[in-house]
């Protein structure tokens, strides 16, 4: 059958705050679009914003603009779709929109005038569908019936005429039925291609997630809450009689993780507070697959809307509360002279190196780096979890992260990489910064850290790096395992031409 309306719009001309189409469409920083007053209700009188669909923060607030190309756009799509509005063929005078289309009595009806077919029992038996204006569609052009049924033989839509005739021995079944069996095969379909996806994130490495070691728990729960989202999906698109016990419940989930995310924005139980965390913010929008038309979408809306600012008060919170938790776990941390290579001087109390240009006349001892200017702590750690802080202000390069007892220190090279037992972060050419992850990944900060957290988690195999000035999180390693004990690991790299000459500081925590 053909369709029953002209050009719908587009998902990219519908705002993803309230699912309709754009209002005044403002773009942010990050490039995606939203109606003005949505954003704006997102967005209260605070400096730092957040982009409600990426969740890219924003540490100026934006002056947005509307974009006008995107408004006449959407202009041009609802004119598209007026034109082809159906009106009541019943309306004296003025035509009201008609809201269904009776195919057996082949007219159709607006609110006032369809009132018989659901007052009058022999017309409460007519088939009734969403008004549409090309009727000879779902009309037999052989027997003037409706096409009530679906031939699963011919894959055609028939009436009962037909199944008299030349569809007699066929497999029929009302097309409502094939509908609904086509639609929960494409909600599977959805499912598997949400599975596929999942299992490509978990071999992607995430520069935004600070406590990935959460990752199995995010993604199960998100899939968990993406598969129940897709169930509703297709319950919602079952006969009218369902709609509004599967709206309750869109409704009474929406008003569980409401309050579960109002109850997680007092907790400092930070490790909670980022798995739940990672759980709430995958729930899903029903409506990126289904439309919903009833009055409850009011109450879904104003759910929506209270859940997406309290959403950005929980992260918000995440920011200011993860520096805050692994500071709970410094250590003391001192440089040890026997690890220095011979390039480096350290500072009598053990708490800053520098590049010395000439090789110093040091002893010889089997811990000491003869390759790079590498320089680990004296403490290790082979278990729990721990943290230290080090300025780095005014230098132009240096490493910073945890090393393995067991690396290489002598001949040979080696990266600065999880496969050569060395997790750092690297500031390689004044604000270029890299971890070898697997694969590298080149950060783009966007201020330069003057002091840089270190926390590790030996049991989650958990590297993660903090601009301490800013409280901002800066990249993690996850999923790591450690076999051997884990030392702090420093390199002031080389002075070049006086413009590395300022030295690695280890500060008190605090």
């Amino acid at each position: 059958m053909a369709s029953s309306r002209g050009p719908a719009l587009n998902e990219e001309l519908q705002c993803s705050i309230c699912l309709e189409e754009f209002t005044d469409p403002v773009t942010t920083p990050c490039g995606h679009n939203f109606c003005r007053t949505c954003l704006s209700k997102c967005w209260p009188n605070t400096q730092t914003c957040f982009c409600p669909f990426c969740e890219e923060t924003f540490s100026r607030r934006p002056e947005l603009k509307i974009n006008t190309t995107l408004g006449k756009l959407v202009q041009h799509f609802k004119k598209l779709n007026q034109e082809t509005e159906v009106f009541c063929d019943f309306c004296d005078g003025r035509k009201q929109k008609a809201v269904k289309t009776c195919l057996t009595c082949q007219s159709s009806y607006c609110d006032s005038h369809l009132e018989p077919h659901r007052r009058v029992p022999r017309l409460k038996k007519h088939t009734l569908i969403n008004a549409v204006e090309n009727l000879e569609d779902y009309i037999c052009q052989k027997h003037e019936r409706p096409l009530e049924l679906f031939c699963r033989d011919d894959q055609t839509c028939v009436c009962l005429s037909c199944t008299e005739g030349e569809h007699r021995t066929h497999n029929t079944v009302p097309i409502e039925e094939s509908r609904e069996k086509k639609m929960i095969q494409d909600r599977m379909k959805k499912i598997q291609e949400i599975k596929h996806s999942v299992e490509l994130r978990k071999t992607l490495a995430s520069n935004d997630r600070f406590l990935t070691s959460f990752r199995t728990v995010q993604i199960s729960n998100w899939m968990i809450i993406g598969l129940g989202v897709l169930l509703v999906a297709a319950l919602i698109t079952l006969p009218e009689q369902y709609t509004v016990s599967v709206q309750e419940c869109e409704i009474t989930e929406l008003k569980r993780r409401n309050t579960e995310l109002e109850q997680l924005s007092h907790t400092e139980d930070h490790l909670h507070l980022m798995q739940m965390y990672s759980s709430l913010y995958s729930l899903s929008y029903s409506k990126n697959w289904i439309e919903i038309d009833s009055d409850s979408d009011v109450d879904v809306y104003v759910l929506k809307i209270a859940l997406t600012e309290l959403k950005k008060q929980l992260k918000e919170k995440l920011t200011q509360t993860g520096l805050k938790f692994v500071q709970k776990f410094a250590v003391d941390v001192t440089l040890d002279p026997d690890t220095a290579n011979p390039h480096l001087i350290l500072s009598d109390d053990g708490k800053q190196v520098s590049d010395g240009d000439i090789e110093q006349d040091v002893p010889e001892n089997p811990k000491r780096f003869d390759v790079g200017p590498y320089v680990l702590a004296k403490q290790g750690f082979s278990s729990g979890r721990f943290y230290y802080e080090v300025q780095v202000k005014g230098k132009t390069q240096w490493d910073l992260g945890v090393a393995r007892e067991s690396i290489n220190r002598k001949e040979g090279e080696f990266t600065l990489s999880p496969e050569d037992g060395v997790w750092t972060l690297i500031l390689m050419e004044e604000d270029r910064y890299v971890v070898f992850d697997d694969p590298s990944v080149s950060l783009s900060l966007r201020v330069k850290p003057e002091k840089v957290g270190v926390f590790v988690d030996y049991e989650e195999g958990l590297v993660s790096f903090y601009d301490v000035e800013s409280r901002s999180h800066i990249y993690s390693f996850t999923g790591q395992t450690f076999t051997d004990k884990l030392y702090p690991f420093f390199s002031p790299w080389f002075n070049v031409e006086g413009k590395n000459l300022n030295p690695l500081i280890i500060t008190p925590v605090g």
